[in-house]
């Protein structure tokens, strides 16, 4: 029995796909406060799951800097009540984090043994989150994803987006100076499945290969598409938001690559699996 928080969201929308045969608890906001300690701890007492995968975040980086408050609850008092809870009844967590958690100053890829040091709120939070399941549990996986894509439907991220303004416009401006790595969300839950049967515990990197940024993804979308649409390079200075964004997000899967147990495919041929999901 695996229990899920935040279920209804980008990654949760994958799981019954993944494992059509477990038995899976699926909880957000509405039916499990994980800012509450006593409901936490009842759910989990009553459900008594063999692993707790923790999807529950405030991901909305520029809210996370408005509202730091509301960040630190969500992000760092939510995760440690659910990692204090498999604590006491001996239950293994899985924790979704960020390549967030880095400053950007680094001109590879981030590897799982590279130095955490966040410059926005959100990164922080997420990073304290990481502390938390480090410093209560043994039995756990902390999982730093890229830029999120997947969804379906419920996308309301950049590549959904892309493909509406291209749709509507016939010249879009895209930022070309902040970098990452895509995760596709629906092959993160099934490489994090086949993970969470080595028991393994640990950090590790899960993204699509490849390091690209805003502006090479939206060419890819282009391309994949076949749209004529005009994308100009800008910088990210044209469009000044709340939150700090360190030059590079990019991930480096480099504990499974060297465990034989990196299935993400490169970012391009991911992209275009789900752009044939959401455009089809």
């Amino acid at each position: 029995m695996i229990l899920v928080t935040g279920a209804k969201g980008m990654v949760g929308s994958y799981l019954k796909e993944i494992y059509p045969k477990e038995v899976l608890i699926l909880t957000d906001i509405e039916e499990l406060n994980i800012c509450n300690k006593d409901q936490v701890f009842s759910i989990i007492e009553k459900t008594k799951p063999q692993i707790v995968i923790h999807l529950a975040a405030e991901t909305n980086v520029d809210k996370c800097e408005i509202e730091a408050d509301h960040a630190y609850r969500i992000n760092v008092l939510g995760t440690y009540f659910i990692a204090l809870a498999c604590q006491e009844y001996n239950i293994e967590m899985a924790y979704i984090s960020t390549g967030g958690v880095f400053d950007g100053n680094k001109i590879k890829p981030y590897t799982e043994f590279d130095d955490p040091n966040p410059v926005s709120v959100y990164g922080k939070t997420k990073l304290e989150g990481e502390i938390a399941v480090m410093s209560l549990l043994d039995k756990f996986y902390i999982i730093r994803a890229g830029w999120m894509i997947g969804g379906g439907k419920k996308d309301i991220k950049f590549v959904r987006k892309i493909v509406q303004l291209m749709n509507e416009r016939e010249e879009l401006s895209v930022i070309d100076d902040k970098f990452g790595t895509i995760t596709y969300a629906k092959e993160l839950v099934s490489n994090l499945k086949e993970l969470l049967e080595t028991k393994f515990y640990g950090t590790y990197h899960i993204a699509n290969s490849g390091m690209c940024n805003r502006y090479d993804i939206a060419l890819e979308i282009a391309n994949i598409l076949g749209k004529n649409t005009k994308i100009k390079r800008i910088s990210s200075a044209a469009f000044p938001l709340p939150a700090p964004r360190a030059r590079s997000e990019a991930l480096r899967n480099y504990k499974l690559e060297l465990m034989g147990l990196n299935k993400m495919r490169p970012w391009k041929e991911a992209l275009k699996d789900y752009l044939k999901e959401i455009c089809i």
